[in-house]
C-alpha cells in the first residue's frame, strides 16, 4: 500500500533492495564528484553565492548491535561455520577427518555467549571467575573454528575445478575477509578479559560486519559513546552542502576548520563573508586565521569561562545573527541522516 504513494514524477519508486544495490555501485570518489557538480550548478543558477559558510561535525552510527567480546566471538564462529558448510558441498566429505573439518560449532558458541551474558549480571569474585572460565571455553571454540577455516582454505585451493571456480572464489573471498577479523577479536578478548589489559579504542574491533566502525566519545550527555564514523559537513547559503569528509578516529572539531575554509576558497574563488561553527569548532588559532584570509565575520562561540570583553563581543547583533545561521545546519544534518 505504501509503495502506491511513493512516486517519482508520477512513476513508481524502486524497491528498497534496488536502491541499496544501486548505492553500492557508487564509489566514494564518484559521490564526491557528484556533490561538486551539484555545487557548480547551484552557483550557475545563483542558488548560492557562497557568502556564508557553516560547518559542523556529526557522528553517523553504523547499524550494529552493542559490541561485546562474547557477541563478536559468537558472530565470528557463526559466519565462518556457515562458509565451511557451503565449502563442504564443493570439497566433499571423502577427505580425512571430514567430520572434524566440517563441524559446525555455532550452537556451542551461542550457548556460551548466553551463559556469559547471564554471568555478567551476577556480582562477586565467584561470578567473575566463572565468566572468565566461560570466556576461555568460547575462545577455544573460536580458535578451533579458525583452524577448520585454514584447513578448508587449503582444500579449496587444491580442489579448484572449472565448473565450480566461481563458487570456490566466493568462498575463499569470504574466508579471507572474516578470518583476520575473527583473529583480531580473539586477540583483543584475551588481552581485555583474560589478561585484564585496557585495550585502546583505536585497536578495538567492534563489528566483524562493519569493521570500519570506530568508537567515538564526544561528551554528549544523552549518549556518552557512539559507534560509527565522524563526518564533517560544510553548508553554504542556499542550503547547499559544499563539502563533506569522513574522518579517521575522533579528532577534535576545530581541526577541520582550516580545511573547510580552504575548500570554500577553491570552489568559490573567494573566502566567505561569514564563517560559523559551534563551540567545538572554536580555537584561538581558527579565530585569528580566518580574518587573515579575508573572512569578515567569524562566529565561533568560546567554550568555558568567558571574560567580560568576550561576552560583550558575542552579544553583538552580527554575532547573534551568525549564531542563528549556524543553528540551521543541525536541521540539515537530521535530514541527511
Amino acid at each position: 500500500m505504501l509503495r502506491q504513494f511513493c512516486r517519482l514524477y508520477l512513476q513508481p519508486a524502486p524497491d528498497d533492495s534496488t536502491l541499496i544495490r544501486w548505492a553500492g555501485f557508487i564509489e566514494p570518489d564518484t559521490l564526491e564528484q557528484l556533490n561538486e557538480h551539484v555545487v557548480k550548478l547551484a552557483r550557475q543558477l545563483r542558488v548560492t553565492r557562497g557568502r556564508k559558510l557553516r560547518t559542523d561535525p556529526t557522528v553517523v552510527e553504523t547499524n550494529i548491535s552493542y559490541p561485546r567480546d562474547s557477541g563478536l566471538l559468537r558472530d565470528g564462529v557463526r559466519v565462518i561455520s556457515r562458509v565451511i558448510t557451503r565449502a563442504k558441498e564443493l570439497v566433499g566429505t571423502s577427505i580425512q577427518n571430514a567430520r572434524t573439518v566440517f563441524r559446525n560449532r555455532t550452537s556451542s558458541a551461542k550457548r556460551l555467549a548466553r551463559q556469559i551474558a547471564d554471568e555478567a549480571r551476577r556480582r562477586g569474585q565467584e561470578a567473575e571467575a566463572g565468566r572468565r572460565a566461560t570466556y576461555q571455553r568460547l575462545l577455544k571454540i573460536t580458535e578451533a573454528t579458525l583452524k577448520q577455516a585454514e584447513t578448508v582454505q587449503v582444500l579449496l585451493q587444491e580442489g579448484l575445478a572449472e565448473e565450480s571456480a566461481a563458487a570456490v572464489r566466493r568462498l575463499q573471498e569470504s574466508l579471507d575477509q572474516f578470518v583476520p577479523l575473527v583473529k583480531q577479536v580473539v586477540t583483543q578478548t584475551r588481552r581485555r578479559v583474560l589478561e585484564g589489559e585496557m585495550v585502546p579504542a583505536t585497536e578495538k574491533l567492534v563489528s566483524i560486519f562493519e569493521p570500519h566502525t570506530q568508537i567515538i566519545r564526544r561528551g554528549k550527555g544523552y549518549k556518552q559513546t557512539e559507534f560509527g564514523r565522524k563526518v564533517s559537513l560544510d553548508e553554504v547559503d542556499g542550503g547547499i552542502v559544499s563539502r563533506y569528509r569522513v574522518l579517521e578516529g575522533n579528532p577534535t572539531d576545530d581541526r577541520e576548520a582550516p580545511a573547510s575554509l580552504a575548500n570554500h576558497q577553491r570552489v568559490f574563488a573567494r573566502p566567505p563573508n561569514l564563517f560559523a561553527g559551534d563551540r567545538g569548532v572554536y580555537s584561538a588559532e581558527n579565530e585569528v586565521a580566518a580574518p587573515q584570509i579575508g573572512v569578515k565575520q567569524v562566529v565561533l562561540p568560546q567554550p568555558g569561562h568567558k571574560t567580560k570583553e568576550r561576552k560583550s563581543h558575542e552579544r553583538q547583533s552580527w554575532f547573534r545573527r551568525g549564531m542563528r545561521f549556524r543553528a540551521g545546519i543541525e536541521g540539515r544534518i537530521n535530514v541527511l541522516k
